[in-house]
């Protein structure tokens, strides 16, 4: 395949904090690696310290955005539409409904164009009717004028079927990388940094957002009455009045630790220590935080939504969304549970096949007649 492929979608890479992000920095380099791809992904220059750069073989380039949270996405992925048809791309990869919109301008323009599904992001409490407007619109712009388009769970599958008649989507999971243990005295380095404990602390990772549910989990923590800490790794993009009164909140609760964002070696430390993982979002696509602590083989507690149940874990993991008693209960017995071997339930989320997987959609897109 000698075509060259822009992306569009996400924050930027490498280390930007997102599900997205995460998703674009593990599967593009292989996609390289293994298949000598011609890639340039693009990022907005409010989150990246280049204008443009290189990645793992990958050409990166930053463009401008406004950080208006319900214009940025849009407003970037317009330019980034416009810089695909100005450097003459052949196929665009476009991730996330919002960017989405563009779609039909790219087709319009000639341009096959692959759409990757990751999240119904207009059930996040956090947009108001507008923004939600715009998302519902790009999500049925991608669908109906993509070339390919990609779901990452079963239930996305179904309902894009259910919703828009489109049964040609192809399921490729989000993946995770098998855990990279850093060096004892540097995992005992980043524990110290955060006065913690090996096995001694709850940990949920996620964006200080309405739709991760972790004020929920705050109630839930000090219900629960258990002696471990929680730790919480993770931040706004930019501060809200919801981002503000959590990080309050953790700040007056005994117990509660507070990271920040963090990534590689970092995150790695914190989760290879941990006792328990919790995730208890109200809306989800496949969560990768999920994954990566099933990797370290952590005992997971999880809200019950249809994302979460995607990933088919036992019946005890789940509570119900959006409930802090639930959530208390659950935890007080998930604590001081043996580690947990997912070996079955990663098979299917290995980079490596996913990889395959979307270079074999690149090529349906390149061969599309449509």
């Amino acid at each position: 395949m000698n075509k060259s492929i822009l992306v569009l979608g996400t924050r930027g890479i490498p280390n930007v904090a997102g599900g997205v992000e995460s998703h674009c920095q593990a599967l593009y380099p292989l996609l390289v690696e293994k298949y000598n791809l011609d890639i340039t992904v693009t990022a907005r220059k409010p989150y990246v310290p280049y204008t443009k750069s290189m990645y793992k073989g990958i050409k990166l380039v930053a463009l401008p955005t406004v950080t208006n949270k319900a214009l940025e996405a849009p407003l970037h992925s317009l330019l980034a539409a416009f810089y695909a048809i100005k450097t003459g791309a052949d196929i665009v990869h476009i991730h996330a409904i919002g960017p989405g919109l563009v779609t039909p301008l790219l087709r319009l323009f000639g341009k096959k164009v692959v759409f990757t599904h990751h999240s119904q992001n207009y059930d996040h409490q956090k947009w108001g009717k507008l923004a939600k407007f715009i998302l519902r619109l790009g999500e049925k712009c991608a669908m109906k004028y993509a070339s390919e388009v990609i779901v990452i769970s079963d239930f996305m599958q179904k309902l894009m079927s259910e919703k828009y008649g489109r049964d040609d989507t192809h399921l490729i999971f989000n993946g995770v990388n098998k855990p990279q243990l850093a060096d004892q005295k540097i995992i005992k380095q980043y524990l110290d940094r955060y006065d913690l404990a090996p096995r001694d602390y709850v940990v949920a990772v996620g964006r200080f957002s309405q739709e991760k549910g972790l004020d929920v989990l705050l109630d839930a923590y000090k219900r629960s009455g258990i002696k471990k800490k929680l730790v919480l790794v993770g931040d706004s993009d930019q501060p809200t009045a919801y981002s503000d009164k959590l990080k309050a909140t953790a700040l007056a609760t005994p117990g509660v630790v507070l990271t920040g964002f963090l990534s590689g070696e970092a995150l790695n430390s914190i989760f290879s220590q941990a006792d328990t993982f919790v995730l208890p979002s109200f809306s989800e696509g496949l969560p990768i935080a999920l994954l990566e602590a099933m990797s370290f083989s952590l005992p997971v507690v999880v809200s019950d939504i249809p994302a979460n149940k995607a990933v088919h874990l036992a019946d005890k993991c789940y509570f119900a969304c959006g409930d802090s008693q639930a959530l208390a209960t659950l935890l007080t017995t998930a604590v001081n549970q043996p580690l947990v071997c997912y070996a079955e339930y990663l098979k299917k989320y290995d980079w490596q096949l996913i990889a395959q997987q979307t270079y074999d959609v690149f090529l349906a897109a390149e061969n599309d007649n449509g």
